[in-house]
């Protein structure tokens, strides 16, 4: 009988915490099954934000730290300078924390070009603390904070992190995904693939941005919650790559 699926040993046999329809259980499969495919497992270290991602060290199967609220890319930056080059070592943060209270911790380690990589999930809001809105969240969307739907004028507008980031000189790939269809979560695992292979080639700094659900929070179904990232991010937040130099540097 031939194998349609195997577990990855990239990350732990554990259930997870995550909420039924959020696709953080999905994108944590495909960082785990990537770092296994390139046998980086025991070379790795994943720098855990605070969030829904906080438990993240728990799923992961690499030595895993935690860092204060926003502060991943100023830890991985620390992990990553004090061990050998052949070392990977990786953030895993939402929206809330990059691009909210670590908005200056992402931006100075990408105008360094630290040689780190950065998973950056986006579900336009925020998850474990009960919904809030993030910088990420659309115009009209409701949240715990904006119940009537942001707007520009109370709120200010939604920040497209990506295409911030790719203006930045030290920046080596940046690429956003989504993990809404099959289709897309294929493409992800490739995006995830070449931000790796960035900083295993010491090529500088590489992320990722992933749009993601949160069914919970935005009072959706699952099946729903898929629809609303093709439907309403990904208009806002458009797919592809933003800034490629890996060839370059």
């Amino acid at each position: 009988m031939k194998t349609a699926f195997e577990r990855t040993n990239g990350l732990k046999d554990v259930d997870t915490h995550y909420c039924p329809g959020c696709t953080h259980g999905i994108i944590h499969r495909l960082v785990g099954e990537t770092l296994a495919e390139m046998g980086a497992l025991e070379r790795t270290v994943g720098v855990a934000s605070v969030g829904c991602s906080v438990l993240s060290y728990d799923y992961f199967n690499c030595d895993m730290t935690q860092a204060a609220h926003g502060r991943a890319p100023a830890v991985a930056t620390g992990v990553k300078r004090v061990l050998p080059d052949d070392r990977l070592v990786f953030t895993y943060q939402g929206d809330g924390d990059l691009a909210s209270i670590g908005m200056g911790e992402i931006v100075h380690s990408a105008a360094r070009s630290e040689n780190i990589t950065v998973i950056f999930v986006n579900n336009a809001i925020y998850g474990m603390t009960g919904g809030q809105m993030a910088p990420t969240t659309l115009m009209g969307q409701k949240t715990a904070t904006s119940p009537l739907g942001r707007s520009s004028a109370a709120q200010g507008l939604p920040i497209r992190v990506s295409e911030m980031l790719a203006t930045l000189d030290g920046t080596t790939y940046i690429e956003r995904v989504s993990t809404h269809d099959v289709a897309h979560v294929m493409k992800a695992k490739k995006a995830i693939r070449k931000a790796f292979d960035t900083q295993e080639k010491n090529k500088g700094f590489s992320m990722v941005e992933i749009l993601s659900t949160c069914p919970t929070n935005w009072g959706l179904t699952p099946e729903e919650s898929l629809q609303w990232v093709k439907d309403e991010m990904i208009p806002y937040y458009p797919l592809g790559i933003y800034k490629d130099l890996r060839e370059e540097r």
